[in-house]
């Protein structure tokens, strides 16, 4: 895989928040609901976690947990009861109600403020409010948490592509360049041909490398490279001209034959971690910028998408396959050892046969074929 560039946008949304129902758990249970006995609690939970700025839901949650990805099940929350993760700022403080077996959020420390006090109120939906339709923008949520760390996906919200092997056969593409070179950068020109459908703003890909399912070894996509942005300077006034284009920037060269998509726009998404909706078995396809191993915080692919019923916040336990070995004390015969849990991914992005996820807590490096499976 290649590496890619970062983008950012600003939008306005709405988000709709629904009323908090209300779960209890026994204080002899540390689990959180009947058959959630993987959300257990820590020994050695805090009593609370004031929030401070760089942390995150899954941070937070893994200092009193034991897999942070159940922190929706230890707020009592579902993923039809919250639409927006933008509900916890610096300064609140998080308790360990050990009775209930949950965990509380309190109001914003340091500030007099009541008007702050007030929506904080509105935007959270543990403080027991009936909220209403609000709209807003990104930057009212600029101080609040995020589910996961954004640095490490950020890139990858919009850029790479996976296409199906013919699907870029139709969309606008370069035809010449500027003083007729082999490739162009930032600030130059290039002349497209294509129907542009009104847009003036275009992500530039180059057919990439087909990805391969370990299990079967059939293609399931091909991963488009992206090569920067460009933008309509003048367009073409009759069917026999071509527009012209400026490179905006530039991750790699472009050149003649590479072709144009429409920037997409970025919502705003939830990612509320969760198990699969059915049983899920997915195997690791490649790993970003192509290296043999991978670690925390990084990227990979895995052959499992959207027709699968995996979707953004799928959370999945990577295994790597036990070996057979030779058993010294039958005879040396051949016996499998069993598969090794060592960490766990997030599902971020969902195609229709391959998603993304970021790693998480992994004990040991991640390898193109290992496997990834719903939480036992």
């Amino acid at each position: 895989m290649k590496k890619f560039s970062t983008a950012a946008a600003l939008l306005v949304f709405a988000s709709v928040f629904l009323p908090l129902a209300s779960h209890a758990a026994s204080s002899d249970d540390a689990s959180v609901s009947p058959g959630a006995a993987r959300c257990a609690f820590l020994e050695n939970a805090p009593d609370q976690h004031t929030v401070v700025p760089g942390d995150t839901l899954w941070g937070i949650s893994g200092k009193f947990l034991q897999h942070p990805w159940c922190w929706p099940q230890v707020w009592g929350l579902n993923r039809e009861q919250i639409s927006n993760p933008h509900w916890i700022y610096p300064g609140q403080i998080v308790y360990f109600d050990r009775v209930a077996g949950r965990l509380r959020l309190g109001r914003p420390t340091g500030s007099s403020s009541t008007q702050v006090n007030n929506q904080a109120d509105e935007m959270n939906p543990l403080s027991g409010r009936r909220l209403e339709p609000q709209l807003r923008t990104q930057n009212l949520y600029s101080n609040a948490i995020t589910s996961i760390s954004t640095n490490a996906i950020e890139p990858f919200l919009s850029q790479p592509l996976i296409v199906n092997e013919n699907e870029l056969n139709d969309t606008p593409r370069i035809m010449a360049t500027q003083e007729g070179r082999v490739a162009v950068g930032k600030g130059d020109r290039a002349y497209v041909r294509g129907d542009l459908k009104g847009g003036t703003s275009f992500q530039v890909f180059r057919p990439g490398a087909p990805l391969r399912d370990p299990g079967t070894n059939k293609i399931i996509g091909y991963e488009a490279v992206y090569l920067g942005t460009t933008k309509l300077t003048r367009a073409a006034r009759s069917d026999d001209e071509a527009n012209t284009f400026t490179v905006v920037s530039a991750k790699e060269e472009m050149g003649v034959g590479d072709r144009l998509l429409p920037v997409p726009p970025r919502p705003l998404i939830n990612y509320m971690p969760h198990p699969p909706a059915q049983q899920t078995d997915a195997r690791i396809v490649a790993i970003y910028e192509g290296v043999s191993n991978a670690g925390q915080n990084q990227i990979v692919s895995i052959n499992r998408g959207r027709k699968d019923g995996v979707d953004i916040g799928t959370v999945l336990e990577l295994y790597r396959f036990g070996p057979i070995v030779q058993d010294p004390t039958d005879h040396k015969k051949a016996v499998k050892l069993p598969d090794e849990q060592y960490g766990a991914l997030f599902v971020f992005r969902v195609f229709e046969n391959i998603s993304y996820g970021l790693i998480m807590e992994v004990r040991d490096s991640v390898q193109v074929g290992d496997v990834a499976r719903s939480p036992e």
